[in-house]
């Protein structure tokens, strides 16, 4: 075993472009997951990579054993995730990734409980608003709130979110409520915004059809927990999920804006390769959170 994983440290290594990356993903030390690199060296006898003080490069002959040892990862966890299934017991790593809000407020507080129902598995969490490659990552199961793109992954819906154009009282009392979508042009609109991000405008659901609105703002964010605490504080019209901010509309904090031009609602559910589902592990912690997130989101 001593010899795999030191193969998935040079696997992750090549892969995100560092050994203090490689091993911090496999929970390694810098020190230690450069031992293994030079252990794996000294077993095939020869480089594997190309070192400078500012680079880390494989080799010609690094890029071919990486291609391979991959290919012989995947097929080892595949194999693994096979017997796994005669037993049905489910163990090992699950890594996952999840918008930044939902994953705190959703996802994260119901890991202990899953873990509990199964101790022989690990959950391994990265929570980002950003687009993520699930396969370059070799990420379990990521999930999203928006509308996916079309991918070779698996889709499970959890549940259908509406959302909400929203504002502080107070913002609203200075700028005016607006009573069209053309309104919002001239007020500040608090944007999620990172790299490929797909809300540089909204999409409104009016009588008249669907309306694209290139809405702008003086600051935005890759955080939704910031666009929630600025709308809060009076700084702007922010378009966020309903179930994020159920509590602030109750308490009138925020107040719902074009009720009649509603932005388009979003899925909130979770992707994963078809293969994946094959290994207990995965199949439970998927059918889990589709059964507690979707009581959480729904009530």
């Amino acid at each position: 075993m001593p010899y795999v994983e030191s193969l998935r440290v040079f696997v992750r290594i090549v892969e995100l472009g560092s050994i203090t990356s490689g091993g911090r993903d496999l929970r390694l030390t810098p020190a230690v997951a450069s031992k293994r690199i030079k252990e794996l060296e000294r077993h095939l006898g020869v480089r594997l990579f190309n070192r400078t003080t500012r680079s880390l490069t494989p080799t010609e002959v690094g890029r071919v054993f990486y291609d391979h040892a991959r290919q012989a990862l995947t097929a080892l966890d595949e194999a693994e995730a096979v017997v796994a299934n005669f037993s049905d017991t489910p163990r090992g790593v699950i890594r996952v990734t999840a918008p930044l809000v939902t994953g705190r407020r959703i996802i994260a507080p119901l890991v202990p409980e899953f873990t509990d129902l199964y101790p022989e598995c690990q959950v391994q969490m990265r929570l980002s608003d950003r687009a993520v490659d699930m396969l370059g990552e070799r990420l379990d199961v990521a999930f999203f709130v928006g509308i996916p793109k079309e991918s070779g992954l698996t889709l499970r819906k959890i549940a259908e979110c509406d959302r909400v154009l929203c504002a502080a009282p107070g913002y609203l009392a200075r700028q005016g409520v607006p009573e069209g979508p053309d309104d919002l042009l001239r007020h500040n609109c608090l944007l999620l915004r990172y790299p490929r991000s797909p809300e540089y405008f909204w999409v409104l659901e009016t009588p008249a059809g669907p309306r694209k609105l290139e809405v702008a703002g003086r600051f935005d964010a890759d955080d939704s927990d910031v666009l929630i605490s600025w709308a809060l504080a009076g700084r702007g019209i922010a378009n966020i999920p309903r179930f994020l901010i159920a509590g602030d509309l109750a308490s009138g904090a925020l107040v719902e804006v074009l009720r009649e031009a509603a932005p388009k609602p979003s899925i909130f559910g979770c992707l994963y390769p078809h293969r994946r589902l094959q290994d207990p592990k995965i199949r439970r912690f998927v059918e889990f959170m589709t059964d507690r997130c979707r009581g959480a989101i729904l009530g």
